[in-house]
């Protein structure tokens, strides 16, 4: 069973190790670590993790370690935040394809699904290429969607990377070479934003591999 659990303690050495000593004596399946570091408070670490045994016993446990200082339940992400798309490039284009994704993502979280859209306006070839590889390392993303006027080079050696790496990629049709390595090219970006959550949500009929290599 999925579990998920918010662990404060105190920021000491060797503390994540006591941590994970005990998950793992329960033979508990980690998922997801994040550690959050709060201002002039106590560390959180949170755990997304899956157990077959009492999770009141793994607790009880936890809580026997001196650099525990409280533990709560919480849902894990996917239920709360559910799938995430990530857009990301010129300030303009990023707003009208956040504009499509959201107002899509509405409809479809309002039928049972959890799709959030996270955007990040930049600029610059080696800043652009850095987000690009950084996505495959953030949680739940699902899709990615590049908006802008022009990209190429070092970008789109980072697009081919991630989609080798099971990303989904989307691009707008604009100039330089990360159209030509994208899975699909959408001129519109509101459609963009449209097609990118419904390539995701359970609740559409829409086969992005069925679009590939496709521009619209």
């Amino acid at each position: 069973m999925e579990h998920a659990i918010l662990i404060s303690v105190s920021d000491l050495v060797g503390t994540l190790h006591q941590l994970t000593k005990v998950l793992a004596e329960y033979h508990a399946n980690i998922n997801y670590v994040d550690i959050i570091h709060l201002p002039n408070q106590e560390v959180q670490v949170y755990f997304e993790f899956k157990i077959e045994e009492d999770l009141d016993r793994v607790l009880a446990e936890l809580r026997e370690i001196s650099n525990v200082r409280a533990i709560e339940s919480a849902p894990p992400f996917a239920k709360i935040y559910g799938k995430r798309i990530i857009v990301m490039g010129g300030g303009a284009q990023v707003g009208q394809v956040a504009l499509g994704a959201i107002s899509e993502a509405d409809r479809h979280n309002i039928r049972g699904e959890r799709i959030s859209v996270d955007t990040i306006p930049l600029v610059g070839e080696k800043e652009l290429a850095a987000a690009v590889r950084a996505v495959v390392r953030l949680p739940r993303v699902q899709l990615l969607v590049l908006a802008g006027s022009l990209m190429g080079g070092e970008i789109a050696k980072a697009v081919k990377e991630v989609r080798e790496k099971g990303l989904p990629v989307i691009s707008l049709n604009m100039a330089g070479s990360v159209p030509g390595e994208a899975d699909l090219v959408v001129s519109d970006p509101v459609q963009a934003g449209v097609m990118a959550v419904m390539a995701v949500a359970d609740t559409a009929k829409f086969d992005l591999l069925r679009q590939q290599k496709r521009r619209y």
